[in-house]
């Protein structure tokens, strides 16, 4: 199950909307979602979790290119949209990859658990995840540890969150009220 949300940066504060990832099937889908929740194209900060295993953050400023982090990158690759940032991340997008095989809940049709096998993917001793010819996917962060930094919530701060990160997130932010509003 994912969770996601839009804090969007105003005059007066945030200002947080509901991400509905039904409509989502690429990562450049969820960076137009985020630019058009922006107020004066102010910051946008997308959260998006799925339950415990993994968090990731999405900032957009403007039309500068978006900056990601993902909390546990071998976890997120596991799920349909960890494995958008994480591609993202390391470079392997490919403009034909199709999310539509998957309910982008995690699940095949018809199925109730994670996804779990890969056609052309090996997990090397180390537990890291390998495609062809592409790069392993860290079993930690990975991304853009300080794109928080300037908004309250330091590079440190963010690698070392666990369990309720988003609420950790916008409390730092001073978004608790209205992320806790969307939830």
């Amino acid at each position: 199950m994912y969770f996601a949300a839009l804090l969007a940066r105003t005059e007066d504060g945030w200002e947080a909307s509901d991400l509905e990832l039904d409509d989502v099937e690429s990562l450049s889908d969820l960076i137009d979602l985020a630019r058009s929740a922006a107020v004066d194209d102010d910051t946008v900060v997308a959260l998006i979790e799925q339950e415990d295993a993994w968090f990731g953050v999405i900032r957009v400023d403007g039309e500068e290119d978006p900056r990601y982090f993902v909390s546990n990158a071998s976890a997120a690759d596991r799920s349909s949209y960890g494995s958008m940032l994480t591609k993202e991340l390391l470079g392997s997008v490919d403009e034909d990859d199709d999310l539509d095989e998957l309910d982008l809940d995690g699940t095949e049709d018809g199925e109730d658990e994670p996804v779990a096998s890969y056609t052309d993917e090996e997990d090397d001793a180390d537990g890291t995840r390998t495609g062809s010819g592409a790069e392993p996917v860290p079993a930690g962060p990975l991304g853009d540890p300080r794109l928080l930094d300037d908004l309250g919530v330091g590079h440190k701060e963010l690698m070392s969150l666990d369990g309720d990160a988003l609420a950790e997130i916008a409390d730092a932010l001073g978004a608790t009220e209205v992320l806790e509003a969307v939830r």
